[in-house]
């Protein structure tokens, strides 16, 4: 009887069948007439040349851009004191203010957003202009 166990333990695994799939044939690309090409292009090429025409009829004047120098709108920014030990936020607003080491100086032009950060780390810097 152990011979029998042997044999069916022998049994020869079952192999799944794999269908073939079916060959899908593309169709061939219909072949436009000659005639309707040349009639296309024309088309085509009428819609642009008046849409050029046009865009040379107007053309675009620029006002003049008053520069202002900068003489008064500029300030004169030095780093004195160190920010190691800061909170994250004064660190972060030197860094910005793009001032690197101490006794670094940088020009910026004066707006409002550069004011509020100078003010947020006064105790830091020297202020001139």
């Amino acid at each position: 009887m152990a011979e029998d166990k042997k044999v069916v333990k022998k049994a020869a695994p079952v192999k799944k069948s794999t269908a073939k799939k079916p060959a899908v044939k593309k169709a061939a690309p219909v072949k436009k007439s000659a005639a309707k090409k040349p009639a296309v292009k024309k088309a085509v090429a009428a819609k642009k040349a008046p849409a050029k025409v046009a865009a040379t009829k107007t053309p675009v004047v620029k006002a003049p851009v008053k520069k202002s120098a900068a003489k008064n709108n500029t300030v004169s920014v030095t780093l004195v004191k160190s920010f190691y030990g800061r909170l994250p936020a004064h660190r972060a607003t030197v860094a910005g203010l793009g001032l690197k080491r101490i006794n670094h100086t940088v020009e910026l032009v004066d707006t409002p957003e550069v004011r509020g950060m100078i003010n947020k780390v006064a105790y830091l810097l020297k202020v001139e202009g």
